[in-house]
């Protein structure tokens, strides 16, 4: 399973109880797409992971976004998954910017909304944030694969689900 997570908005702590906390710390990755805002709060999330991949969003400070990077393509079960915060992307280049990666998902941040949708042919995920949401639950991610599929499920902290989907394997 991998925990996916963005918008932390964060000075020093995760913020995680519930089911995300357990998310965070059973998940063979987890992924964060951008501001976790200091340098403080990445930490803590690299500490309790076996391993976080992660990119800098606009709200992150100088130095965490010298240490990480905008984009990140990342292989997961035969597929290609890009990560990137998404103030800097459009609906239109967005697409553009998969293709030239090879991306069968892309995950992005920077709203606060959590959402599931589809541009073209190209799956986007957007985990919410699970500390300052927007005209929605505080929210994150898990993706699973099951039988060639990848299941996305949006949940609450808690572990409720606001919104499953599953993306038919190529």
């Amino acid at each position: 399973m991998i925990a996916v997570f963005a918008d932390t908005h964060g000075t020093d702590d995760l913020q995680l109880a519930g089911r995300a906390a357990n998310a965070l710390a059973d998940a063979e990755r987890v992924l964060h797409a951008g501001d976790f805002t200091t340098a403080a709060v990445y930490e803590a999330f690299e500490a309790r992971t076996s391993e976080l991949i992660a990119v800098h969003g606009n709200s992150d400070a100088a130095p965490l976004r010298d240490r990480l990077p905008a984009v990140e393509t990342i292989e997961w079960n035969d597929r290609e998954l890009l990560l990137i915060h998404g103030h800097e992307h459009t609906p239109t280049s967005l697409p553009l910017l998969a293709r030239e990666r090879g991306a069968d998902l892309v995950i992005t941040g920077h709203t606060h909304r959590p959402a599931i949708e589809r541009l073209g042919d190209l799956h986007v995920l957007n985990p919410g944030s699970h500390t300052d949401p927007r005209a929605s639950a505080p929210s994150y991610a898990e993706l699973r694969q099951e039988t060639g599929d990848v299941v996305i499920e949006l949940r609450e902290p808690t572990g409720k689900i606001i919104e499953r989907r599953r993306v038919a394997g190529e």
